[in-house]
């Protein structure tokens, strides 16, 4: 599955289909509004020049959200430590809409909880 930015400048590769994709409520991701698939590197790889997106790590600094530099779509994360093996994830909103429209959306309290909603 492929995906990519507005402008086209960073492109996006999910080797397969992802069982499902995240909808956070975290305080970054509701205004955000991305639909994460998770995956390690090799699942998921990214296209795109070394200064083609402007990295975002704030909080605990374990993640760092890329953006395009040139129009502004958040593309990606980077997990920055190695705890966990799903470090990365795409934003799948940045898909054909009809290559997304039959995987499940599940709901992610990323705000209070830490646990699904649904």
């Amino acid at each position: 599955m492929n995906g990519n930015c507005h402008c086209g400048a960073v492109k996006f590769t999910y080797k397969g289909r992802p069982a499902k994709l995240v909808d956070c409520n975290c305080s970054i991701c509701r205004r955000l509004r991305p639909l994460w698939a998770h995956g390690p590197e090799g699942i998921i790889s990214i296209d795109a020049a070394s200064d083609a997106t402007l990295a975002y790590v704030w909080g605990d600094k374990g993640l760092a959200f890329h953006t395009c530099k040139t129009c502004g779509c958040t593309t990606h994360w980077k997990g920055l430590g190695d705890e966990s093996p799903q470090n990365m994830a795409v934003n799948m909103a940045l898909c054909d809409p009809a290559t997304i429209r039959d995987i499940r959306v599940r709901r992610f309290d990323g705000a209070d909880t830490w646990a699904f909603l649904d």
